[in-house]
């Protein structure tokens, strides 16, 4: 009965991350296509040169 259980809280666990690491690879695309277009669509300044796209 006890390898049984083992064997059913491992498949959980494995499931578990499966499913974290796939909605991380959505959120990862997500925020990579969101930064991509705040790179290619920034603002450009008086004088016609293109802003700086980070704030360091």
């Amino acid at each position: 009965m006890v390898p049984v259980i083992l064997v059913l809280l491992l498949a959980l666990l494995l499931f578990g991350v499966g499913f974290a690491v796939k909605i991380l690879w959505w959120v990862a695309i997500a925020v990579l296509v969101v930064w991509l277009l705040g790179f290619v669509m920034r603002s450009t300044s008086h004088t016609g040169t293109r802003s700086r796209w980070y704030r360091w």
